[in-house]
Formats: structure tokens, C-alpha cells, sequence
């Protein structure tokens, strides 16, 4: 099984020795149980061994040398899967917390490493051939219903994340009978109409996204926000994003420029559609090209690129909207996916046990 289908939450001994290793560069045993003792945390050998073990089982740390001259490091990974504790990070307000980037980080296609682990990344594919192996036994009239019951799904959930107030059911309606709820705004029927307009489009033309450029993305977006009062192509004015310090960029010809900077890094330089479509996904969030809808188009463009290779796409059903946007937040501020890859890690295994069954 997936090794990271959500980290277990790190207690606070752990968290303690994880920073101390992280400030120190390097811990040894004596070294580690003498600064819990220095903050109330002090504990046993054996106790502090195993702390010291579940950070390692959860790959944020590595033992070095041998004997008595073993210590502990930091695992050296990309800055992409820094970790971060959601729950504590989040007790601090926007103003509080230490935010390591204010503005866009150019040089973040300079530090991407690889998304996923081999373990990760095997065991994902394995629950693909799955998911594929199954769709190829099923009867075409099936397959169409499955579509579109994830449509409704995904129309549903990708438009509560964005404070859309309409129930699953009410949502069916509307998109199988056209009738819009009582009660709601015209605004909401238009915005999950369109998700089922642009996943349509998606999937008349799911090849067309084995490669990503600007007109493609400003097409889904088209899409998604038409009837909605927003402009359509890259905006032209500065945005701010409730809940965080964090202000992309307000010139239009730098967020072309980190558009297609990220339309090159993903179609040149990522080798599988898993780390593509993460990619894609939380890069058009951080760059917020557009005057809204961002993550709409940013869901429905991760989609786009999973079936371009013939992967299962999401729903994000199941999805927790309060960590949906803590994920995003934390890599706005930290440039870290590690959190936002243990929710699509999850999304994924649950498209895959709930979709297109025989």
C-alpha cells in the first residue's frame, strides 16, 4: 500500500526532535534525549529511540554512521515535501506565522525534485492498471454513466471548495434535468454548469492535453467562468487570497512568463502524468493567472492531464474543503506539496475504489 496516504500526525516529541535535527543540522542519541530533557519532554532511551524511528519511517529523517557514532539528519529531500504540521502550522494567524515566500518565487522551477517516491509513484500506477483493466470490461452505456456521475460529483465538490452553498443532490438536478434549486443564487447554477461544460470539453479532447500551453489552460478557463462577470485571459490587475500574507505576482507580462515557464517544466521535464497533474494543479493556484477562478481551472486541469494519459480522473468527493485550502496555503507560503500530495495520494485511491466498477 501507499506508504504516505496521509502522514500519521507527528506528536509533539516528535515535532520537537524534528525542529532540534532540522536547527542543528545533526543529532546523536545524548544529544537528542539531553535538549527533551532541557524542555520538559525528557523520556527513556528506549522512548526517545523510538520517536527517533517513527520520524525515520516517515522519511523526514536518515541515521548516519555506525555505533556509538550514530546520528540523525534531515532526509535530504526537494523543497517540495518539506514537512510541515497542517494543524499546528494553522493555530497561527496569516500575521503570526513565519512565511518563507510574500511574493512568487521564480526560482521555484529551480528546486523542484521528484513529487513522489518510487513506492509512491509504483503503487500508484499499480492502482491505475486496475481502474484501467476494469474500464476495458465495461459496456460503453456503463462507462457514459460513469462519467457522468463523476461530472455531478466533481461539478459539486470543485464548487463547495469555492463557497458554492448547492447540496450533492440539488447538483444532480440541475445538471441532469436543468432545474436550479430554490433559495440559491443564479450565480452558483452557472458555476457548476460550467464545471460539466469545461470536463466535457476535457474529455471530447483529453489528448490534446498530453501537452499543456497557455491557450489550452485560458480555453478550460473560458469555460469555467463564463456568465460569471470575470474576465477571461491573464488578468491585468493585482489579486489577494483571503487567509494568507501571500500576493502573486501583479504584472501581466511576468505571469505569462511564469505561465510559460510552467507549461515548459511540465511538458519537458516531468516524466509521469501523476507528478504533471500536481504539478499543474498547484502551480496555476500560485500563480493565480487569472481575475478568479484559479482553482477551478486548476482542478479541472489536473483532470485534464491524468486522462491524457489515460489515468483516472478525481472528484475530490471525499476531500476536506479546510484542508483543501490549508494544502494550498502552505504552498503558496512554503513551497511545500507534501501536505497537498497526501491529499491527491487519497483522492486518487478513492477515485479509483469508487469509479467505473465492474
Amino acid at each position: 500500500m501507499i506508504q504516505l496516504l496521509r502522514m500519521e500526525k507527528l506528536t509533539k516529541r516528535e515535532l520537537n526532535i524534528l525542529e532540534f535535527i532540522k536547527k542543528n543540522k545533526r543529532a546523536s542519541n545524548a544529544e537528542i534525549m539531553e535538549y527533551l530533557a532541557s524542555i520538559s519532554l525528557g523520556s527513556s532511551r528506549i522512548t526517545t529511540i523510538r520517536s527517533v524511528n517513527a520520524l525515520i519511517k516517515a522519511g523526514l529523517i536518515e541515521r548516519k554512521g555506525e555505533g556509538r557514532s550514530v546520528y540523525y539528519e534531515e532526509k535530504s529531500t526537494s523543497l517540495f515535501l518539506s514537512y510541515f504540521d497542517p494543524e499546528e502550522y494553522f493555530k497561527k494567524s496569516p500575521d503570526e506565522r513565519s512565511v518563507a515566500f510574500e511574493r512568487f518565487n521564480f526560482g521555484i522551477f529551480d528546486n523542484i525534485g521528484e513529487f513522489f517516491s518510487k513506492s509512491e509513484l509504483a503503487e500508484l500506477k499499480n492502482l491505475n492498471d486496475n481502474y484501467a483493466e476494469r474500464i476495458k470490461k465495461l459496456p460503453p452505456s456503463i462507462i457514459k454513466k460513469e462519467f457522468e456521475r463523476l461530472t455531478v460529483e466533481l461539478s459539486w465538490k470543485s464548487s463547495q471548495i469555492e463557497g458554492n452553498t448547492y447540496s450533492l443532490i440539488d447538483t444532480e438536478i440541475l445538471i441532469k434535468e436543468n432545474k436550479e434549486a430554490e433559495g440559491h443564487k443564479k450565480e452558483e447554477a452557472v458555476m457548476i454548469l460550467n464545471h460539466k461544460k469545461a470536463l466535457d470539453y476535457i474529455l471530447e479532447n483529453k489528448k490534446d492535453f498530453k501537452n499543456l500551453n497557455l491557450r489550452k489552460i485560458e480555453d478550460v478557463h473560458g469555460l469555467l467562468v463564463d456568465g460569471l462577470s470575470v474576465a477571461k485571459g491573464l488578468r491585468k490587475k493585482a489579486v489577494g487570497i483571503t487567509g494568507t500574507k501571500y500576493r502573486p505576482l501583479d504584472n501581466e507580462y511576468q505571469i505569462k512568463e511564469a505561465m510559460e515557464k510552467m507549461t515548459e517544466f511540465a511538458n519537458n521535464k516531468l516524466a509521469d502524468s501523476f507528478s504533471k497533474a500536481i504539478f499543474t494543479m498547484l502551480m496555476i493556484s500560485y500563480i493565480q493567472p487569472f481575475e478568479d477562478g484559479n482553482k477551478r481551472t486548476s482542478r479541472l486541469l489536473g483532470n485534464a492531464v491524468l486522462l491524457s494519459g489515460d489515468i483516472c480522473p478525481l472528484s475530490y468527493r471525499s476531500i476536506n474543503e479546510a484542508d483543501y485550502k490549508k494544502a494550498v496555503i502552505l504552498f503558496y507560503e512554503q513551497n511545500s506539496a507534501r501536505f497537498f500530495k497526501e491529499l491527491f495520494i487519497e483522492q486518487f485511491k478513492f477515485a479509483v475504489g469508487n469509479y467505473f466498477l465492474a
